[in-house]
């Protein structure tokens, strides 16, 4: 018997609220009373002002500007409006957990939906001055590294088979001593690329640090935004993602980091865009007999 198309009903949920959940494990125990109460009572915020919100958080005024920065707004009052023009007009969807029982159809439209969401929630927390720093810097690199272990290493080789088509100098490494030992030969004109999820890998963030010693510029692609890698980067470059069961949240992230490369990629080539085009040719013609 065919499996009918899978019905599932999505929950609207604000992108303001995106952004904070996707900040919340980096945050101090204050902010963190902050963002529950905010979480918990959306709707009573908008008519709350920052000193009756520190008094309810037992917080400080403070504590919820920089909370309200660390999140891309500029203060209290730019997030209260953001966060009131959500909540009449919610943008963005989480769909149901996998749960004991669905049909192979429904698990289908669940992990598409989970994946479509994680590009929808990572644009909210990709901040567009990081991005075009990295492109700016990727351009004028003579040299990049990228870096990525575990399920992280295919998105890094991912990237380097991308910037190579472009004519880019470039190399993926997923091996710790071999990342000690490049990183460690990079200089001023150079850029190490770091990939890691929860941003917590000793050799991505090792190699991070060594090549940003010697003058590299350091950029990471992770999803967790007071992790050790970003402490070590230039450039940070975040993702968002909901967790489902038997999927993690690095499952979902892994297609918006994914996104992120392309969007580098595509950044980058079209800074030369003659030349980049003429190194895609080249490259694709210089596989041609490998085909069928």
């Amino acid at each position: 018997m065919a499996i009918k198309d899978a019905q599932v009903d999505p929950v609207k949920i604000p992108g303001s609220v995106v952004r904070l959940e996707g900040a919340y494990s980096g945050l101090r125990a204050a902010e963190q009373r902050v963002a529950d109460f905010v979480l918990a009572h959306p709707e009573e915020l908008i008519y709350l002002t920052v000193t009756e919100l520190a008094d309810r958080t037992h917080t400080s005024e403070s504590t919820v500007v920089r909370l309200c920065q660390k999140i891309g707004y500029k203060g209290y009052q730019e997030f209260k409006i953001v966060l009131a023009r959500d909540l009449v007009e919610p943008t963005h969807a989480i769909y149901a957990a996998i749960e004991p029982g669905d049909d192979l159809a429904t698990v289908k439209t669940k992990v598409f939906q989970a994946n479509a969401q994680a590009l929808r929630d990572t644009i909210e927390v990709l901040d567009d001055d990081e991005l075009r720093r990295s492109v700016d810097a990727l351009a004028s690199a003579r040299r990049v590294e990228i870096y990525g272990v575990g399920g992280s290493a295919p998105l890094a080789l991912d990237a380097y088979h991308k910037f190579l088509k472009v004519g880019m100098q470039t190399i993926a490494l997923s091996d710790g001593d071999l990342m000690a030992m490049s990183s460690a030969l990079l200089g001023p004109h150079d850029v190490a690329l770091g990939i890691s999820h929860t941003g917590a890998s000793r050799d991505v963030t090792d190699a991070l640090a060594r090549a940003k010693s010697h003058g590299a510029t350091a950029i990471c692609i992770t999803h967790r935004s007071n992790s050790p890698i970003t402490k070590v980067s230039d450039i940070v470059l975040v993702t968002a993602a909901k967790q489902t069961a038997f999927r993690s949240d690095a499952s979902s992230s892994r297609i918006a980091q994914l996104a992120i490369i392309d969007t580098l990629y595509v950044g980058v080539a079209n800074r030369n865009h003659e030349r980049s085009l003429e190194m895609i040719q080249r490259t694709r013609e210089a596989t041609a007999s490998k085909r069928y």
